[in-house]
C-alpha cells in the first residue's frame, strides 16, 4: 500500500533476546545487515503484517515472541533517487513504517531462515543494541535511530545506554570562505 505522498506502509521489527542483544540478518547473498521488515497488505493491520512477516522472514510464530511495544507514529525514510522507479504506479519515494519491539521467548533453533519459498536472509546473528544505526545502509539509518531510541526503555528500564554518535555525511555544494 503506498500512500497519496508515495511511502509504502510497511512494518520494522526488532527481536531482542532479553540480554540487550538484536537480532541482525544478512540479506541474501549481499553484504548488507538489516532487521526484518516488510509490507503492509491491503486490509491487513499492522500487527498482522508484523506477525506475517516475523513468519516469513525469520520463520518465528507469535508464540515464540513476546510483544514489548511499538512506536507511537509513523517513521519515515525517503528512497535514494537512483532506487525509485519512475515507470511503476504508483510512484514509491520511500518507507512509512510502524516499529514492533519483541522478545524471544521460544528457542533460538525456532528461528528459521528458510520458512518461505523466497528467503530474506542468509545469515543473523545477536548484536549489541545500537550496532544496527550505524551498520544499515545510510538512507536507513535516522529511522533505526529513532526507533531505537523510542523503544529502547521497554528493554532498559533501568536506564537505556546512550545511542552513538551519528556519522556525519559529507555535504554537496560550493565550499565558502570565512573571511572573505
Amino acid at each position: 500500500m503506498i500512500d497519496s505522498e508515495g511511502f509504502r506502509a510497511n512494518v520494522g521489527i526488532i527481536l531482542t533476546n532479553g540480554e540487550g542483544g538484536v537480532f541482525w540478518a544478512r540479506r541474501i547473498g549481499q553484504n548488507a545487515w538489516q532487521f526484518p521488515q516488510g509490507g503492509i497488505k491491503e486490509h491487513e493491520t499492522p500487527e498482522q503484517a508484523l506477525y506475517r512477516e516475523l513468519a516469513e522472514e525469520v520463520g518465528l510464530e507469535p508464540h515464540h515472541v513476546e510483544l514489548v511495544g511499538s512506536t507511537t507514529r509513523w517513521l519515515r525514510y525517503h528512497l535514494p533517487r537512483h532506487l525509485i522507479r519512475r515507470h511503476r504506479r504508483p510512484l514509491c519515494i520511500g518507507q512509512k513504517q510502524l516499529w514492533f519491539m519483541l522478545r524471544l521467548v521460544g528457542a533460538e533453533s525456532s528461528v528459521r531462515l528458510d520458512a518461505s519459498d523466497s528467503p530474506e536472509f542468509d545469515d543473523w546473528r545477536w548484536v549489541d543494541y545500537w550496532k544496527p544505526v550505524n551498520d544499515v545502509v545510510f538512507f536507513k539509518r535516522h529511522v533505526y535511530r529513532r526507533a531505537l531510541r523510542e523503544l529502547a526503555p521497554l528493554i532498559f528500564p533501568e536506564g537505556a545506554p546512550e545511542p552513538p554518535e551519528a556519522p556525519q555525511r559529507a555535504r554537496r555544494g560550493r565550499r565558502q570562505s570565512v573571511g572573505n
